[in-house]
């Protein structure tokens, strides 16, 4: 057992391992410490840019639940090197096995290199990994919905085939988004009625949940629920 492992191992919290477990269903309860995510943020931000957290990183595959949150945030901290955390980001990635450590990795940096990220996103959408294509998916939604938007993302999204519920949960959670962010051009979707039904009402009932949509388009929407 390294040190950085012996740390967390030193931080575990039962009672909130049996918690993180409740929500983590595909995650293994032994393999979760139930380290709270400030401890493992704030152990993140000591290890980075120390050769101590590169050689960390350079372990795979890890053990413990924490050792892969803590892999992700150390990644997500490089600010300076796109290929790298690119790189980096791709070696974790088919190690990723729940949408939590899937869904708290998003290195910042990504927001500083759209064109590259976006290509990226779609080769990950691609993958027959489930977590990986989920990733892409929530990249996705995390920067390319507002300013560095396109279009034809909503058509690309559609056209994931996935049985895997956490696939199709990230697919539903996009739409919410882009209804929420650019519902002119994603309302046509529902209007045309172009997902599969799951994602199609799911998606509707996300967005209507939310403040950001007003009550006569949270009406209209509920008008297109397929039943």
């Amino acid at each position: 057992m390294n040190g950085i492992t012996e740390r967390l191992v030193a931080q575990r919290d039962e009672k909130y391992r049996d918690f993180t477990a409740k929500l983590i269903p595909t995650a293994d309860p032994e393999k979760i410490l139930g380290v709270r995510m400030p401890q493992l943020h704030k152990l993140a931000k000591e290890l980075k840019d120390t050769p101590e957290g590169t050689e960390f990183a350079e372990q795979l595959p890890h053990t413990f639940h924490e050792e892969y949150l803590l892999h992700a945030m150390i990644i997500a901290l490089e600010k300076k090197d796109i290929d790298h955390v690119i790189k980096q980001t791709e070696r974790l990635l088919p190690f990723i096995d729940n949408w939590a450590v899937c869904d708290c990795f998003s290195p910042k940096i990504f927001a500083k290199h759209p064109d590259i990220v976006y290509e990226k996103t779609k080769t990950w959408m691609q993958s027959k990994h489930t977590y990986t294509v989920r990733f892409g998916i929530v990249t996705q939604l995390q920067f390319f919905l507002d300013k560095e938007f396109r279009p034809e993302m909503l058509a690309f999204v559609a056209g994931i085939a996935s049985s895997e519920y956490y696939v199709n949960m990230a697919k539903a959670w996009y739409y919410s988004f882009a209804l929420i962010k650019q519902y002119d051009l994603t309302i046509s979707l529902f209007e045309e009625q172009k997902l599969d039904k799951w994602v199609h009402n799911k998606s509707i009932q996300k967005s209507i949940e939310s403040y950001r949509i007003s009550d006569e388009r949270k009406e209209y929407l509920r008008s297109l629920r397929i039943k």
